[in-house]
């Protein structure tokens, strides 16, 4: 099977048929141009050294060498090499908060867009660790399974927005047992949680199922987004409008930063809380320390890689060139002895 590693150059080849156009008329405004000179026939006598038949073909010499290093940009890839990959890393969950009031705007442009943000950077700097997401509001669900492929990881972070549950709040205990069961094997290490959200919990016994977990080998970092100072939550109507979200009575509805509870999640985990504010990106952190633990064999897989051939095009263009360059216009004229004056 043959493939292009930069397909998107192959408008490029437009230029051989522009080449081609151009040597064409260069050879006619040749000919035209002996032609008012003087007579032809005196023309041919006086050029006939040169050879009409070597132009063409250093012509046609230099058309092919620029289809070959065309071929060459546009990087075509033939057959497999087989590599053996072996990966060595942790398994790491994500819980991220889609509640409403994630979207509250005391950290630019709201903390849900923050986070999301500081993930997709987290996620950059994994090498053979496994990652999985979790989303949590009311109740919780895994939105991305265990993986290493960072790519899809990072494709089913972008759909996590708080219309994906319908259910409204923060449970952050049914965040932490969807996790702890969706972690696979039955070693009691290698498992990292992050939890980011805003703390308000609304659920029950999470220090309980924090405890369960630790059990389980799983070590939490919590990470607080937003400020423990109250601030509302906008809402939207269907015309863009802007408003904030009122209770019954129709009071403004405040949301803060419950870094109280989040410290005592990770405390009782072996783990650490990070409060995230505007400008840090407290997950860059939270790598460097879990890049210093113990890590167990991942994966060990084959795939296949294709090869690149564009040497073989490049070989070829300058053999081409080279001939092109080496082959004279001119030819070795016979004359014969007619007398003097004939």
């Amino acid at each position: 099977m043959i493939r292009f590693g930069n397909d998107s150059l192959f408008f490029l080849f437009l230029l051989i048929p522009a080449a081609v156009v151009f040597y064409f008329y260069v050879f006619r405004w040749k000919k035209n141009a002996m032609a008012r000179f003087g007579n032809m026939d005196l023309v041919k006598k006086l050029s006939a050294s040169v050879s009409r038949k070597r132009q063409n073909f250093k012509a046609i010499l230099i058309v092919l060498g620029l289809a070959f290093i065309l071929m060459a940009l546009v990087r075509p890839q033939i057959g497999t090499k087989l590599e053996e990959v072996k990966r060595e890393g942790l398994d790491i969950f994500i819980a991220l908060d889609v509640s409403k009031s994630m979207l509250a705007e005391d950290i630019k442009p709201n903390r849900l867009s923050k986070a999301k943000h500081e993930i997709s950077s987290f996620i950059e700097l994994l090498r053979g660790d496994r990652i999985g997401l979790v989303a949590f509001a009311g109740e919780a669900f895994v939105q991305c399974p265990l993986t290493l492929d960072y790519g899809a990881a990072k494709t089913f972070l972008d759909i996590m927005e708080p219309d994906l549950i319908p259910e409204p709040g923060t449970n952050l205990t049914e965040a932490i047992s969807v996790a702890m069961k969706s972690f696979e094997g039955q070693e009691r290490k290698y498992k990292v949680l992050v939890l980011i959200t805003d703390g308000e919990d609304h659920g029950d016994d999470v220090l309980d199922i924090t405890k369960a977990a630790a059990q389980e080998g799983v070590i939490i970092y919590t990470v607080g987004i937003g400020s423990p100072k109250g601030v509302p939550i906008p809402e939207y109507d269907r015309f863009g409008n802007k408003d904030f979200k009122k209770d019954r009575a129709g009071n403004i509805i405040l949301t803060k930063l419950d870094h109280v509870t989040l410290e005592k999640i990770a405390l009782s985990s072996s783990g650490k809380y990070y409060q995230s504010v505007t400008g840090e990106t407290k997950l860059e952190q939270i790598y460097e320390e879990v890049s210093n633990m113990e890590k167990k064999e991942l994966a060990s897989m084959k795939f296949s890689q294709y090869e690149d051939r564009f040497q073989y095009f490049v070989a070829l263009a300058l053999f081409l060139l080279l001939i092109e360059l080496f082959i004279s216009e001119r030819v070795k004229t016979k004359t014969e002895w007619r007398g003097r004056f004939e």
